[in-house]
């Protein structure tokens, strides 16, 4: 049972930040994310880190002039998932403007697997490509690179994943990650990366006179790929990230997004006019991942590249049904995960550790994460890859950082993972099949000296109760407003409720009229299908519920348990 808790802030910040000119709630809830100073939440592009504290952005913005001007052939090695597409189609869109030949290519992850293998250098080398460009792939791709300079190309690396004990033999790497950089934003994700390096190519290719007889591309034009990349990533939204999100929000919600972007808003059923981080993480996102996921990454790039709205909308609409197809298949492997755990008492896990002949490769990490979700543990699930392999994807809790225990688990058992990489909450690995059980028995080891038992608690956290004269549509506006996101989570309050009314609407969502002592408030928990307790203690956020033309408050219930 998942347990309610209250977020710490301290009242002096929260104070300062009031006579800052914030409403007292909102000072409260910023205080509890670590801001000290109404600065921190503008959205100016002013307020963007400098390029040039990115290490290696500016010597990479040089061989890019370079290459331009001398007219060679670019090639973009792109990742399969929503990060990796919309870095490839920043990096296209902006080198095309730049007057660059660039072309593309994704690696199949059922052929190629991750990153910039050698089989992908070889692949790469069929269009002689003069230089190759990662983006969101490449710290880790120490032979690829190898193999590449072994034929005569140049490799640029951007990326952001935490680098091995190795870095590649590149010309030049760029990664806020990678040893000895400043850049004091470490969650820049792929696309952040490369669009960080646009920059400075702008920079470097004015100081050039590029632009003296010519108007001078605007980068602004493709922050609402910017913004769709690093909501899908779940990468924290530090106050960094928060600019260049709340940016591509603001071009989404104006009408100047992308023939893509305004396609996939179209076949999700979304308002792009409202446009939230809701969106481009949990409709947007999904919808583009399907592409790599069940078929071909360059389809959803294609989507992101193209101006031709017929085409845009023709590709998202093969992209929703890839995601629905993607639906089904995540719903049976569920399904089969779920009776396989209920054979286990995972209560004496640390660990889950999973794998089935029949599962896909492409929704395993979708499938990890819902595991994880229902059982707060790590969860890695496994499925099938060629030659006796089987490939992993795994999602972590609080308190395990997942690559870091996947290099412990290397270090004492040096041939049982064949390659592996990732992040503290997520990450891929590839181990023989045979080897599975004693991958699952070390991870599990792992998991014990790095995790205690309150790790494997679920905490709700909240930010405590609201005043009756608190919760109003005011208030709810103003949460809106805001870009909310990993590491800096949506407001979450808690309160007692008397429950007034309760029926179930399609067939599966509990509708629900809740009463605080004071008043009556609309209310509806998601995906919830049993009767709610007479009385409860919930965990609620604030929402406007639009329906004919009107706007009304409306809690959306999270988490609710009976109240003593």
């Amino acid at each position: 049972m998942p347990k309610i808790s209250t977020r710490n802030y301290s009242s002096e910040t929260a104070k300062e930040l009031t006579q800052q000119g914030l409403h007292p709630v909102l000072a409260r809830i910023f205080s509890a994310r670590g801001i000290i100073s109404s600065t921190q939440l503008e959205s100016d592009l002013s307020g963007l880190i400098p390029p040039k504290q990115l290490t290696n952005t500016e010597k990479m913005a040089s061989l890019l002039a370079d290459a331009i001007e001398q007219k060679k052939r670019l090639i973009i090695i792109a990742d399969y998932d929503s990060d990796g597409a919309t870095a490839c189609a920043v990096a296209i869109r902006a080198l095309r403007e730049f007057g660059a030949i660039v072309d593309y290519i994704v690696p199949n992850r059922f052929e190629y697997g991750y990153g910039l293998t050698p089989e992908i250098v070889q692949l790469a080398a069929t269009k002689q490509p003069d230089i190759l460009i990662t983006v969101d792939n490449g710290i880790a791709s120490v032979a690829g690179v190898a193999e590449a300079n072994r034929l005569g190309m140049e490799v640029l690396v951007t990326d952001h994943h935490l680098p091995g004990n190795e870095l590649p033999k590149a010309a030049c790497i760029v990664n806020p990650n990678q040893p000895g950089c400043p850049f004091p934003s470490k969650n820049l994700a792929g696309v952040g990366v490369i669009f960080y390096v646009m920059l400075a190519l702008r920079v470097e290719l004015r100081n050039r006179g590029v632009f003296e007889n010519k108007q001078e591309p605007n980068l602004g034009n493709i922050l609402d790929l910017v913004a769709l990349g690093t909501v899908a990533d779940v990468v924290k939204l530090d106050d960094n990230n928060r600019i260049l999100v709340q940016q591509g929000l603001k071009r989404i919600r104006s009408g100047k997004a992308h023939a893509g972007i305004k396609a996939l808003y179209r076949v999700s059923g979304r308002d792009f006019r409202k446009a939230s981080t809701y969106d481009l993480g949990f409709m947007l996102g999904p919808r583009l991942n399907a592409a790599g996921r069940l078929d071909d990454m360059a389809l959803g790039i294609e989507c992101l590249i193209t101006d031709n709205e017929f085409r845009a909308l023709e590709i998202a609409q093969r992209l929703d049904t890839l995601n629905r197809e993607r639906r089904e298949i995540e719903a049976d492997m569920q399904l089969s995960a779920l009776a396989v755990l209920d054979t286990m008492v995972v209560e004496d896990s640390y660990s889950l550790s999973l794998y089935d002949p029949e599962w896909h490769q492409g929704v395993i990490g979708i499938l990890a994460s819902r595991i994880k979700e229902k059982f707060h543990r790590p969860v890695i699930t496994f499925a099938p890859g060629n030659d006796g392999e089987i490939k992993g994807s795994g999602r972590s809790v609080a308190g395990l950082h997942l690559r870091d225990a996947l290099d412990l688990v290397s270090k004492r058992h040096p041939d049982l993972i064949r390659k592996f990489g990732g992040h503290a909450f997520a990450a891929g690995l590839t181990i023989m099949a045979s080897s599975f059980d004693m991958f699952t028995q070390a991870f599990e080891k792992v998991a014990r000296e790095l995790l205690s038992p309150n790790d494997l608690e679920r905490i709700i956290e909240t930010d405590g109760n609201l005043l009756p004269d608190e919760m109003t549509m005011e208030l709810a506006t103003l949460i809106e407003n805001h870009v909310w996101g990993q590491g800096f989570p949506q407001p979450t309050f808690q309160d007692e409720f008397i429950v007034e009314q309760q029926r179930l609407v399609g067939e599966k969502h509990m509708k629900l009229r809740l009463n605080n002592g004071k008043r009556s408030f609309e209310a509806i928990q998601f995906f919830r299908e049993s009767p709610v307790p007479d009385k409860i203690q919930a965990a609620f956020q604030l929402s406007i519920n639009e329906y004919n033309g009107s706007r009304t408050l409306q809690l959306m219930v999270q988490h609710c348990e009976p109240s003593e």
